[in-house]
């Protein structure tokens, strides 16, 4: 422990060591279960149980005799026919009808590692976070069935885009676009490869031979990525741009995938891959916030556990990095940005998800550091996981409705909560109530108007309110009111952790 300590830094740690242990052992300065509850007044297992049921509403493709979200049906039953290949299944990224592989990936990377650091607290909610993987993983294993071929998109989004229609009526193309060597795809690749990796994890106790499938999958994937590189948007820019265009480059989702690789094999080749490669594929960068476009946060914190559990030295720095990230989103830190009711805001545009992703990379980084007795440092001060877990509560009550408009964020928890989402499923009736097709222009009826969604997305999380605290609840104002699954992947494992404090 104290190898990696300069000697001022071991004694203001000393100091800090009894103080944190009694903070790990003692429940006498902590309120107590009911008082905590009175205070804050967040029913997290309920938050729970609905952000894994929103996953259900998203579902594309045959849906299971056990489909929850009843108002939901088939769709996108012929995907992939395009291209002669099944591509059936997966997920819609947001409100649209589109599946989007890259944000698939990255939603099954964190619901996946939400599982591995925090499923152990999810009781009967288990099972139902298990299925949300395995239905985009099912769809994942679809689209890499072909060697040195990744299928990274079904549907036309600019047609899409330009319908208001139920997933279960569209009529727009269902276009298949792809990577292969002669057009590749690293950060996609390395993203499916992350994904495949962290799920082999979660099925490996439950179901063996499925986690073995996708590690395998997963390796494969991998060397492709790394062998031809370059970036997907490159060679699809009109189709996944301005979407979701990989502005960050591939070189994180390379260093991301080698770090989920390293971990679900533990095979010294990808260790030996990360201390190569870490340093060409930015490891040194400073970023400080951490989405389904940029993984280089994720893949320090990830890395650091290594170092601080498992006593890899070789990974030192990247307890370093990891430390740098938690600093810089700390309140009152120079390049952090808060609302005046105090939501981390780093976007105007689906905002949440920072919020949903910094708030469970703080809660395992808390995590890693009380397992190895230590402390974050950020300059001259130290940082105790017990504060790092205090900033992630704090973000994620203020999403439960702990914030100035005494609003939930969450579609169907709390009494006031967004009711006009921009979500096509949700906006329109229901198949069950309205049998006949709805054709394309003809939802923006429904889209333009004032009235609350017919069907609840209960669990979907939107985008969120402005810097200003403020909150429209307008369909049309995608970039507040649009859930997306990469917003609930992370906050999955946040509420968990909570539901069991």
């Amino acid at each position: 422990m104290a190898l990696y300590l300069s000697s001022s830094r071991l004694i203001t740690f000393l100091s800090f060591i009894l103080l944190l242990s009694n903070g790990f052992s003692s429940s006498s300065s902590r309120p107590s279960i009911h008082h905590r509850h009175h205070l804050d007044n967040h029913n997290y297992k309920d938050a729970l149980s609905k952000s894994i049921l929103f996953f259900e509403g998203q579902r594309s493709g045959k849906l299971p005799p056990n489909q929850r979200m009843t108002w939901r049906s088939n769709s996108g039953l012929s995907d992939g026919s395009a291209l002669n290949v099944d591509l059936v299944g997966g997920y819609y990224d947001a409100g649209d009808n589109m599946k989007f592989g890259f944000p698939m990936a990255f939603t099954t990377t964190m619901l996946s590692w939400s599982l591995i650091e925090f499923g152990g607290l999810m009781k009967s909610e288990l099972p139902n976070a298990k299925d949300a993987i395995r239905w985009a993983t099912d769809f994942l294993l679809k689209a890499t069935s072909h060697p040195d071929t990744i299928y990274v998109q079904v549907g036309d989004p600019n047609m899409d885009h330009a319908c208001w229609e139920r997933p279960e009526d569209m009529d727009t193309p269902r276009s298949v676009f792809k990577v292969d060597k002669n057009n590749p795809g690293s950060d996609i690749a390395g993203e499916i490869a992350a994904a495949l990796a962290a799920a082999s994890i979660v099925f490996r106790k439950c179901d063996p031979s499925y986690s073995n499938h996708l590690l395998q999958r997963a390796i494969t994937v991998f060397t492709f990525a790394d062998k031809y590189r370059g970036p997907y948007s490159a060679g699809l820019a009109p189709e996944v741009c301005p979407f979701y265009c990989s502005y960050s480059g591939y070189q994180d989702e390379l260093l991301w995938g080698a770090a989920w690789l390293q971990k679900a094999t533990n095979n010294p080749t990808y260790l030996n891959y990360i201390k190569a490669n870490g340093q060409i594929l930015g490891a040194d960068e400073f970023d400080n916030m951490f989405s389904w476009d940029n993984k280089h946060v994720g893949a320090r914190i990830l890395l650091s556990k290594e170092f601080l559990i498992q006593k890899v030295k070789s990974l030192e720095e990247y307890k370093e990095h990891a430390d740098s990230f938690i600093c810089s989103v700390l309140p009152g830190a120079s390049s952090s940005q808060y609302t005046p009711g105090g939501l981390l805001f780093k976007m105007g545009e689906s905002n949440m998800q920072y919020v949903t992703s910094t708030s469970f990379l703080l809660l395992t980084y808390a995590k890693y550091l009380t397992s190895a007795r230590t402390v974050a440092y950020c300059g001259g001060s130290v940082v105790t996981p017990a504060r790092l877990r205090s900033i992630a509560k704090k973000q994620v009550d203020y999403l439960l409705g702990g914030n100035p408009l005494k609003m939930s964020y969450m579609v169907g928890y709390g009494l006031k909560y967004p009711r006009r989402i921009h979500h096509r499923g949700s906006s329109l009736p229901s198949v069950a109530v309205h049998p006949t097709r709805i054709q394309c222009h003809d939802g923006f009826s429904l889209f333009t108007s004032q009235s609350p969604n017919p069907n609840d997305l209960v669990g979907a999380v939107v985008g969120g309110p402005d810097q200003n605290d403020q909150f429209p609840d307008e369909r049309s104002d995608y970039g507040r009111s649009e859930p997306a699954t990469y917003i609930n992947a992370p906050l999955v494992g946040a509420l968990a952790y909570l539901a069991r404090s």
